[in-house]
């Protein structure tokens, strides 16, 4: 079939592994080893600024397929390409040719499209002389050429280094994406209740309850505790997070000492064992008031030796300790459905029944202090793996040319379906990653699960390797953003 493209058309450009690409036809350097494949273009990527051969059969017309290729593909370098070739054809007046979309055509097998005519380009982007294009194969497999500075003729369109693009450009081989902005997280509506809550018909506890921490778990709880009936006090290391519960019925104290002194029964969620044991030990802490008419319920995801030393430190003073690690996140939290593992005193899990039948759907005493740390890493180890091996399927359908929509709408008809697949795999696919479970903190799990398998002489590979994609994705700065921002780390 006769090849029908010629220099200057704009077009979608495919290579494998890669979504089709706002591209352009220019000349190739004569440097640069044409593939022995018949009907190749040298292809210049928008955006990326990168170059590569590519055959008829992965083209398409820009134009004629805009309006279905341009939102197949949600990432930010992605959108930034197509700006760019929008921009370009706006500043060169660019004849819009009036087409009908083939709607009939789902591969990119060549078809004899007539690219539309009237478009005229007038500049062609070049490649500085001193750049190497020397390793683009002949073997027909296209491989991208990295830019240094491209200009467009007869446009004001510059784009140099130190532009915008150029975080584009330094991993284009790989088309990694810029950093991707952490979505605000919307305000949470404490006096809204949720019909889960409404439906559990707590009779609230007459004892007074404090709650130190106002994080994305701790914010919820506090939520339903309020929305239960229970008397509240609460402190957190940034004031301006307690307003909206304060105008739900919440009390403010200054200090953790001073909720401890007001409260019968204090809670603490906050972000590690380091942070929980300065809440404990720390000036204006838990310790200058504990006494033995209060208690104390560490919710903080901490290892088993942390929660001892708390533990003995508050049993010192006569207070009562217990652990309640909780399962789930953001939801589950605002809603009342977590899961609460418990061990400790168990008078004082007793006395909090009614504040765990408002936090979740279960709660489960597992006896002495650590079980219930040692229950939530054994979860969370078991959680971690999951996460990365969903993350690594969808990188590994992605690279294949695979819809990744369709791998969950098949996976969700299989044996693999659970609601932390589901929900992540559409995050996945969306590319926000709202935070529901900040990716610090699953590596903060797994990095306790290790220690605790290395006090018990267990090897744990598989934790260990997922720890290491974890704490690379959270070094490229999605420590943040929520646990399915790892697709970034196993994707690029």
């Amino acid at each position: 079939m006769a090849d029908t493209y010629k220099l200057g058309d704009l077009v979608w450009a495919k290579m494998k592994g890669f979504s089709p690409w706002p591209g352009k036809i220019i000349p190739a350097r004569d440097n640069v080893k044409k593939p022995s494949k018949k009907h190749c273009h040298f292809i210049y990527f928008f955006g990326s600024e990168n170059y590569a051969w590519i055959e008829s059969a992965n083209m398409k017309p820009y134009f004629q397929y805009k309006g279905r290729l341009m939102n197949a593909n949600k990432t930010s370098t992605f959108k930034e390409a197509v700006d760019c070739i929008e921009k370009y054809i706006g500043e060169n007046n660019i004849l819009v040719p009036d087409l009908k979309e083939d709607t009939n055509d789902t591969n990119h097998e060549e078809k004899s499209i007539t690219p539309p005519k009237e478009r005229k380009i007038k500049g062609t982007p070049k490649r500085r002389p001193n750049s190497d294009a020397s390793n683009v194969g002949s073997s027909g497999s296209a491989k991208r050429l990295k830019t240094e500075s491209i200009k467009l003729k007869d446009s004001s369109l510059t784009i140099s280094p130190t532009s915008h693009n150029s975080k584009a450009r330094v991993s284009a081989l790989l088309n990694r994406p810029v950093h991707i902005e952490r979505p605000e997280t919307p305000p949470l509506d404490v006096g809204s209740v949720s019909q889960t809550l409404k439906d559990k018909k707590i009779e609230p506890s007459g004892l007074k309850f404090g709650f130190l921490g106002l994080g994305i778990i701790g914010s919820g709880i506090v939520k339903n505790l309020l929305n239960s009936g229970h008397s509240v006090m609460v402190w957190n290391r940034s004031s301006e997070k307690c307003g909206d519960f304060v105008n739900a019925g919440a009390k403010e104290m200054m200090t953790p000492s001073d909720v401890i002194a007001a409260a019968d029964i204090t809670f603490s969620c906050v972000s590690d064992p380091q942070v929980a044991k300065n809440m404990v030990f720390g000036n204006c802490g838990v310790l200058q008031e504990i006494s033995a008419d209060k208690g104390y319920v560490e919710m903080t995801g901490i290892d088993a030796d942390t929660s001892q030393d708390i533990a003995e430190a508050i049993s010192s003073r006569g207070g009562r300790y217990l652990e309640a690690q909780v399962q789930g996140s953001k939801v589950q939290a605002e809603e009342g459905t977590l899961v609460i593992l418990a061990a400790g005193d168990r008078s004082l899990f007793d006395d909090c029944q009614s504040c765990f039948q408002a936090m979740g759907k279960n709660s489960f005493y597992l006896g002495e202090v650590g079980n219930a740390s040692k229950m939530n890493l054994v979860l969370q180890v078991m959680a971690g793996v999951t996460l990365a091996g969903l993350a690594e399927g969808m990188a590994l359908a992605d690279r294949a040319g695979l819809q990744q929509k369709d791998v969950m709408e098949i996976m969700e008809l299989t044996s693999l379906a659970c609601p932390l697949m589901i929900e992540k795999g559409k995050a996945i696919i969306e590319g926000g990653f709202p935070t529901h479970l900040p990716l610090q903190h699953m590596q903060k799990d797994l990095r306790l699960g290790m220690l605790m398998g290395d006090t018990l002489e267990l090897p744990l590979p598989l934790t260990a390797a997922t720890n290491e994609v974890f704490k690379h994705a959270k070094r490229l700065g999605y420590g943040e953003h929520d646990v399915s921002s790892v697709y970034i780390r196993t994707r690029f």
